[in-house]
């Protein structure tokens, strides 16, 4: 059972660092010595294990990290889902705004046939003995 590594952010140096380790492998193989010598040979095993190890540290890194375990037709299935979704939402946000611009409506014209009751009863009755 493979164990999870414990790091908080993502090793860049150790992902940046794969290319200049292949192509020091790519540039042993073509040299003009080739692994002709004991030293190339040497110097092409190391340069390949170290390559070997780092991409090895990349691959375990990279299959811990959290999400991705679905398959492209999963995700495509997912995202038609979240837009039927938002769709769906849209809509419901749509008829509570028509229903909310209705009853301000009606509560302005009740609020307003309020105000003419109230000022119609407030209004002093003018009396036709003014002095």
């Amino acid at each position: 059972m493979a164990s999870t590594p414990e790091w908080t952010s993502l090793p860049t140096a150790l992902f940046d660092g794969l290319l200049p380790k292949l192509a020091m492998v790519l540039e042993l193989t073509q040299k003009a010595e080739g692994t002709a010598t004991p030293v190339a040979k040497q110097a092409l095993l190391h340069a390949t294990n170290d390559f070997k190890h780092a991409l090895t540290q990349a691959k375990d890194y990279a299959s811990t990290l959290a999400g991705g375990d679905l398959l492209v037709e999963e995700q495509d299935s997912v995202v038609a889902m979240l837009e039927m979704l938002k769709q769906h939402k849209q809509q419901q946000l749509i008829q509570f705004a028509l229903e909310v611009g209705s009853l301000s409506t009606i509560a302005i014209s009740n609020a307003s046939s309020k105000m003419e009751i109230d000022s119609t009863a407030s209004t002093p009755f003018a009396s036709g003995g003014q002095s």
